[in-house]
């Protein structure tokens, strides 16, 4: 291995007498995370080697310019990560069901099934009526023989009923709200 130019031998000075005060100074800036704040210190050296303008200033001026380099490489680095999507481990993805598995699709209808067969006949009357016969109230009322108030009453303690026997139960997955 040949002797060390004059810019790698400055490099190492700098490294030696900056580098640990701006490997502490990044890992504040990367919350702790050393691996990150260690290539954030590398990239800023990286750019001292690849400015010798900096080196031509009087030493004492370079740490200031270094710690504004590796702030700046730290705020790039966070926006960049902020712009891409959120990665997902792989233990996450192990644990996610198959969509096109019918097992889960199965089992909630067999639950939904269970806690409907636990209502009272009026309040399962009324909600075959309205969501899974798709008739409005007016028309379920006409159907059933009772006031559409009653069949408004009664679909809103049915879906109550249901929330509370439901597990996971989610009011976005709730079935859409009983027009008039």
């Amino acid at each position: 291995m040949g002797t060390a130019t004059t810019d790698e031998r400055a490099l190492a000075e700098l490294k030696r007498e900056h580098g640990p005060a701006l490997l502490h100074f990044l890992l504040g800036l990367t919350c702790g995370d050393r691996q990150r704040a260690e290539d954030l210190l590398q990239e800023t050296l990286v750019r001292a080697w690849q400015h010798p303008e900096a080196f031509a200033a009087p030493y004492e001026s370079m740490r200031p310019w270094l710690f504004t380099v590796a702030r700046r490489l730290a705020i790039d680095a966070r926006r960049s990560r902020l712009a891409r999507p959120t990665e997902i481990g792989v233990a996450v993805l192990a644990g996610t069901p198959d969509p096109a598995d019918p097992t889960d699709r199965a089992v909630a209808a067999l639950d939904v099934r269970a806690a409907v067969r636990s209502l009272s006949p009026e309040h399962r009357a009324v909600l075959v009526q309205i969501y899974f016969q798709g008739r409005s109230v007016a028309e379920a009322a006409r159907a059933l023989g009772i006031p559409a108030g009653t069949v408004k009453s009664r679909s809103h303690y049915a879906l109550r009923q249901l929330a509370r026997s439901l597990p996971g139960y989610h009011r976005a997955a709730a079935a859409p709200a009983v027009a008039a």
